[in-house]
């Protein structure tokens, strides 16, 4: 479904609360003007606006993957990133326990110069594969990194079974060692929900 939002059009995506937002330029014999977000119209989505933090990453070589990444509650995050140079192949599963895409995954193509943008949930997972080398992508989040709560989950791990379009060539060595999801309370962790003392649901148990 697509919705108009002045220089901004929002498209549904499979996963609940994520939406690729497109700018709509304006053009004329000096270029092209258009708005990259807009706390106002955001909100009028119900979406998340207040970003704390601006983060550029960079990626060198084709094929290189990043993910599966996530912080768990009180410290959950929306991210909402950018492909600013190449093209990726980037992926959003939602662990969320109460979501009805909940055990999930999508996939999207973003590229430079594709003027499209991923509004990614708090409860989330993301992660990207490069499919260019010399990718840089621009993320902005909701709440400051915060490395005790920072979690993830391999990228072939059997319980989302990710289909990735190349062969791995570069992954960090903390990318590959992130436990098994079955039997982790992941989800309810990973959600900014009210109620944190709640019980803890695991995923694939």
């Amino acid at each position: 479904m697509l919705r108009g939002a002045g220089a901004m059009r929002f498209e549904a995506t499979s996963i609940e609360g994520a939406w690729l937002v497109h700018l709509e330029r304006q053009t004329d014999s000096r270029g092209s003007f258009g708005r990259l977000f807009c706390a106002e119209t955001f909100a009028a989505h119900g979406l998340a606006g207040g970003f704390v933090q601006e983060s550029l990453s960079v990626t060198r070589q084709a094929g290189s993957l990043r993910g599966m990444h996530y912080q768990r509650a009180p410290h959950a995050e929306v991210k909402y990133l950018r492909c600013l140079r190449g093209a990726i192949h980037d992926v959003v599963a939602d662990l969320r326990p109460d979501s009805p895409s909940r055990g999930r995954w999508q996939a999207f193509q973003l590229a430079a110069g594709d003027d499209t943008a991923l509004y990614i949930p708090a409860g989330c997972a993301h992660g990207f594969q490069t499919l260019t080398d010399d990718v840089e992508l621009l993320y902005h989040m909701s709440v400051a990194y915060q490395p005790g709560f920072a979690d993830g989950f391999r990228f072939d791990d059997p319980a989302f079974a990710i289909a990735w379009p190349r062969e791995v060539t570069v992954i960090s060595e903390r990318d590959l060692t992130w436990p098994p999801l079955a039997g982790r309370a992941t989800a309810g962790d990973a959600t900014a929900a009210a109620d944190t003392h709640g019980p803890r649901h695991s995923f694939g148990a």
